[in-house]
């Protein structure tokens, strides 16, 4: 079991753009999470900490861009999502703080 400051670190913060809001339609929530965390480790933590069940985790990596700053080029970071898909009768209320 890992304690509450690991799982913080796994899960970042909940995404709400359109698509998340579609998804969460079909009982789906959208997290970043670190970008070496693997699905196991995001179940366990969306499970202890929001107190659910999670039915399946698929995630995805999209890679920074490259963008000019003050005419400098620099490059965004990599971000990794997860498409959190709970059980039946399971939500998570994302609009509040945690």
């Amino acid at each position: 079991m890992s304690t509450k400051a690991e799982l913080y670190d796994v899960i970042r913060k909940p995404i709400v753009t359109e698509k998340a809001t579609m998804a969460s339609e079909n009982n789906a929530v959208v997290f970043e999470v670190s970008i070496d965390a693997n699905k196991p480790q995001i179940k366990e933590a969306i499970e202890t900490l929001f107190n659910v069940k999670v039915k399946a985790v698929n995630t995805t990596i999209t890679k920074g861009k490259v963008k000019r700053f003050r005419g400098q080029l620099g490059k965004r970071k990599d971000v990794k999502k997860a498409y959190v898909t709970l059980e039946e009768g399971n939500t998570i209320d994302v609009s509040t703080g945690l």
